[in-house]
């Protein structure tokens, strides 16, 4: 394990590329219905998601690069539900049943989505069965409540646990430790409230061996928690800080051979779902277009069933 520098966040932020960010505005970034697992049993449901157009993150996370998707205004009022109105508008058949509603940052911090808009949100989604928001596991109000007692179905909230392995943890700038991960779930599970979360895959500082074995714990970590919904999540490149470190070698991307090890080494585990982030998987290195193409096959179909029939070994991953 290689030891991490300290970066603050204003130093993570001056070393962001310029990118093109969106502007405040009344229509989502975009949307997409995707199949997901619902339980070990082989019970599937449609899930849209929606991306909104929202405000950034307060947060300065090393290795997050959803700040490209954030504008850096506080969110306007209304914005939020006219996106949903917006999106919902597009459906050409029956919504699915389930909807994510992915800010890129904190669905109750009142700066990311007013507070005053709740009422208006839950609303719009009153005829999903599962609504599902990300927020910071320090994010916790009563905000929370409210929405929850005013929407028609189950509440679950995504948090992002990143790892077990503390001394990265901290590193990560999440400021965020387990106590307060686990306090989080408590809370919400007092609640009747979900909960999914992200697991990172080779954080900074780790070598292959070591950031499958991590996550391998992490998960396990989460799942004991009694999270519903777990999340592998590559660490990819593309946000400054990550190639600061790589430059520095402290830092690899995971190849995929490392995702689908991880996964097989976790899916087994009963009564939580567990799934592998299919996004940008052409990125990772390591393979062919056609093993890429393969392995996402493997992947989406082990999301989709919780079970995994073929794996690259430690060795290769």
């Amino acid at each position: 394990m290689q030891n991490l520098p300290s970066l603050s966040s204003e130093a993570i932020r001056l070393l962001r590329p310029d990118v093109l960010r969106p502007e405040p505005g009344r229509s989502p970034l975009g949307m997409e219905i995707e199949v997901e697992a619902v339980d070990k049993f082989g019970n599937l449901t449609d899930v849209l998601t929606i991306f909104l157009r929202g405000s950034e993150c307060s947060y300065r996370c090393l290795m997050c690069d959803l700040w490209k998707y954030t504008h850096r205004d506080p969110t306007p009022r209304g914005a939020i539900p006219a996106q949903i109105t917006d999106a919902l508008s597009k459906l050409n058949d029956l919504p699915p049943k389930w909807i994510k509603l992915y800010n890129a940052s904190n669905f109750f911090s009142p700066g990311n989505v007013p507070t005053q808009d709740l009422s208006a949100i839950a609303t719009c989604v009153s005829g999903f069965e599962r609504v599902i928001v990300e927020n910071h596991p320090r994010v916790i109000n009563s905000s929370i409540t409210d929405f929850q007692q005013q929407l028609n179905g189950e509440l679950e909230i995504a948090m992002g646990l990143e790892t077990i392995h503390e001394p990265t943890l901290f590193k990560l700038n999440k400021q965020l430790d387990l106590d307060d991960f686990k306090r989080a779930c408590e809370w919400l599970f007092a609640r009747n409230i979900s909960v999914r979360c992200f697991i990172l895959l080779r954080p900074p500082g780790m070598t292959r061996l070591e950031g499958v074995e991590w996550c391998v714990r992490s998960v396990e970590y989460a799942q004991r928690l009694g999270v519903r919904h777990i999340s592998i999540i590559p660490v990819r490149g593309g946000n400054g800080a990550l190639e600061n470190l790589q430059e520095l070698g402290l830092f690899e991307p995971p190849t995929a051979e490392c995702l689908e090890n991880a996964l097989q080494q976790v899916i087994h585990l009963p009564k939580v779902v567990i799934t592998a982030d299919l996004w940008n998987l052409e990125q990772l290195a390591g393979n062919s277009t056609e093993e890429i193409t393969a392995l996402r096959r493997r992947l989406d179909n082990a999301n989709r069933h919780q079970r995994l029939s073929r794996c690259a070994s430690a060795d290769d991953g």
